[in-house]
């Protein structure tokens, strides 16, 4: 089977092209014929040595397939690594089966990424009827779908930041009631003022650093902030629990991993998330799809912040 695999850390320099064997699946365990492969953040971080790095080398990246099992199902499959190639093994416990009408695209952006919305709303921050969430980063893949799943579970005002006028026009169109600049700079301001001066009940933050210094000030009384990244590369500063205590703020922290190791992918979250995308309620955004031989180019564009959505490697019929 064809691969896409590291035998160094580093940069998107070190993925290369190889040949492998079929993986022989186990007890519990499916063979998929991969159509398309999700690129992740996460998947950046393992070939860089900073996330998970794998025992051995090389390995081959890739936590999210969509493809066919070897009875004709077409599936989409979480997997901690081994995606990136034309086969993969994926336990049963994480495999689902694709309603009519999700692209394999949209597929792979429910999974990660929809899930990691999913629980920020639902587990994390528990959004009641009614109330304010701000989606900082709103126009990338988890962002883009939690501002929409706010609007679904009864957010009364959802508040987009995004970097650029067209990510910003972007998250109005998917539902946002207002979109402002999530530069640091003036964050405070903006974020009170399209909340018509009043504090905020959640504040949904993967950027860090002063961003969310000043998202936890945004907060109205038992406002929630749940973190889950610090992209501005800054990492997370920290907080006086004295000052948590006199605002009465609540900051809270979500990573997907441990949810998904403990329960399993293919639960209710995910196949709510797949009724809502067939049904056309909620829009999965694709930013670019590149041949499975041109995964180190999907890898710069996701650490440069050229695209939006999710970053999708087309394996076959349609791949290369």
């Amino acid at each position: 089977m064809r691969v896409i695999e590291f035998g160094r850390f580093g940069g998107p320099e070190v993925l290369t092209e190889a040949e492998r064997p079929d993986p022989v699946p186990g007890d519990g365990e499916i063979l998929v014929d991969v159509e398309a492969a999700g690129v992740n953040f996460g998947d950046i971080k393992n070939v860089a040595g900073q996330y998970a790095p794998p025992e051995t080398l090389p390995h081959v990246p890739g936590m999210e397939v969509v493809g066919r099992t070897q009875d004709g199902r077409r599936v989409l499959g979480y997997l901690t690594a081994g995606g990136y190639a034309s086969k993969a093994v994926v336990r049963g416990r994480d495999l689902v089966e694709l309603p009519d009408g999700v692209g394999s695209g949209e597929a792979t952006a429910l999974l990660v990424q929809g899930l990691t919305a999913w629980h920020l709303l639902r587990s994390a921050a528990r959004v009641r009827p009614g109330e304010t969430v701000v989606v900082n980063a709103a126009a990338g893949g988890v962002g883009s779908l939690a501002l929409q799943l706010a609007k679904r579970f009864g957010a009364g005002r959802v508040i987009a930041t995004a970097s650029t006028e067209d990510k910003r026009a972007l998250a109005l169109e998917l539902g946002a009631d207002v979109a402002v600049d999530g530069a640091a700079d003036g964050y405070r301001e903006r974020v009170l003022d399209a909340n018509r001066g009043a504090g905020v009940d959640v504040v949904l933050d993967a950027i860090g650093g002063r961003v969310f210094e000043q998202g936890l000030e945004v907060l109205a009384s038992f406002g929630r902030l749940i973190t889950y990244g610090a992209s501005a590369g800054t990492g997370l500063p920290p907080v006086d629990p004295g000052l948590l205590t006199m605002r009465n703020t609540i900051l809270g922290g979500l990573w997907l991993v441990p949810i998904l190791e403990e329960a399993g992918a293919a639960g209710p979250p995910l196949q709510e998330l797949l009724r809502l995308a067939a049904a056309q309620q909620i829009r999965p955004l694709v930013g670019g799809e590149y041949p499975l031989s041109a995964a180190a180019t999907a890898h710069e564009d996701l650490l440069a912040r050229r695209t939006t959505g999710k970053l999708v490697l087309r394996v076959g019929p349609d791949g290369e």
